[in-house]
């Protein structure tokens, strides 16, 4: 017993021994707790686990290597949390992801009713009343043409080099290298693209008939049957490309 009293006491004075050397370390460097106690558990127990200069701590040559430029072991957790949080809440498997198809079915069903700017719902009561409501749409058509034509002239070769290259760098990077946000977000981008080309060579008759009344209204609507077609043609394409993917890659990655 007595023997065993003493070999008690000599594992409780090394346990705190070692738990002196850990909160000394911490002080230093707060982070190495569970490098160091690595260190402690598979290196030898009555050698340290660096070679140690006087006046310095066990921890002082622990490599400080950082996270993506991170120089301290709490910058490198907060990095790891953040990434994996973003990555959580956005998934860049996109065909996979139902918000993607509910932003598909959103920017679509907008482009349908608003053909220029225009509500499509004041056509229907335009062309039901006439009078004022004729007038309130022949007045909000000339100022979305109006506008869609002076951005044009100012700055129409700036837009349209642009929006090329956006659209090219979305096709090479989509189908190209094989990333799948890349490909949704073409699918959504080229043919909205389509959709302003047609906006635009609606605005340009408009502007250069003079429409008015009963044809400004069967223009608009004109072009929203182009558009409602293009996006059939778009939606059709995407969810093919989508269900592709999924079956080739997994629902689950």
């Amino acid at each position: 017993r007595a023997g065993s009293g003493k070999r008690g006491d000599g594992r409780l004075h090394r346990v705190l021994a070692d738990q002196g050397a850990i909160r000394q370390a911490v002080a230093v460097y707060p982070l190495g707790r569970m490098e160091w106690r690595r260190r402690q558990v598979t290196d030898s127990p009555r050698q340290p686990a660096y070679p140690v200069a006087s006046g310095t701590t066990p921890c002082a040559r622990v490599p400080r290597e950082g996270y993506r430029g991170a120089t301290t072991g709490r910058e490198k957790g907060r990095a790891v949390d953040l990434f994996h949080t973003l990555t959580e809440l956005i998934d860049l498997r996109s065909f996979s992801n139902l918000w993607y198809w509910i932003a598909l079915a959103v920017v679509w069903s907008s482009a349908s009713h608003w053909v220029m700017g225009v509500p499509f719902d004041m056509v229907y009561r335009a062309r039901k009343q006439g009078g004022q409501a004729a007038l309130d749409l022949e007045a909000i058509t000339r100022v979305n043409v109006n506008r869609m034509l002076y951005i044009t002239e100012v700055s129409g070769h700036w837009v349209l080099g642009m929006t090329c290259f956006v659209l090219a760098m979305l096709g090479m990077l989509g189908f190209y290298y094989g990333v799948e946000f890349a490909q949704a977000v073409f699918l959504l981008a080229f043919p909205m693209a389509i959709v302003g080309l047609i906006n635009w060579n609606s605005a340009r008759r408009i502007n250069r008939e003079g429409l008015a009344g009963e044809a400004l209204a069967r223009q608009l609507t004109i072009t929203r049957l182009f558009i409602q077609l293009v996006g059939m043609v778009a939606i059709f394409v995407t969810a093919l490309w989508g269900m592709y993917q999924n079956l080739q890659i997994g629902f689950l990655g």
